[in-house]
């Protein structure tokens, strides 16, 4: 039976742009995109696993808004149980720590990339989602 994992991403939105962030050429789904995030620690929230996890990752802090989609998806490795928020930046700038590369692209974009497959039900929400310049 494979492992659940249950983890956490950041639709980050900046002057009606998504971050997307790409994975390490030695990780796991190796140079797939994705929404920063990971993992949610025992007794920790989503949300602070979120915080946590971003300021980590990238140097910054966000604010948490509204879930965006919750996504279950099977790879060889494990279940991932994927939950997608909006968040706002805070207070500074991504800086790479973990991931290869970063980009910020309008929504109509983001399905040009090669996004890892549990992030692929939010990236469709977000582009049908017409109100990310008036939320953020």
């Amino acid at each position: 039976m494979k492992k659940d994992i249950f983890v956490v991403g950041a639709v980050i939105i900046k002057d009606g742009k998504v971050l997307c962030a790409q994975r390490g050429i030695d990780s796991t789904l190796a140079l797939k995109w994705e929404f920063p995030g990971g993992k949610i620690e025992k007794n920790e929230s989503p949300q602070d696993a979120l915080i946590r996890e971003i300021n980590e990752e990238f140097k910054c802090e966000v604010e948490i808004g509204e879930k965006v989609e919750h996504t279950v998806y099977e790879y060889d490795f494990g279940i991932v149980h994927l939950t997608t928020y909006y968040c706002k930046l805070v207070s500074g700038e991504p800086i790479l720590t973990e991931h290869e590369s970063i980009k910020w692209l309008k929504p109509e974009e983001l399905s040009k990339l090669d996004w890892a497959p549990a992030d692929i039900p939010a990236i469709k929400k977000i582009e049908r989602d017409q109100l990310i310049n008036e939320k953020y």
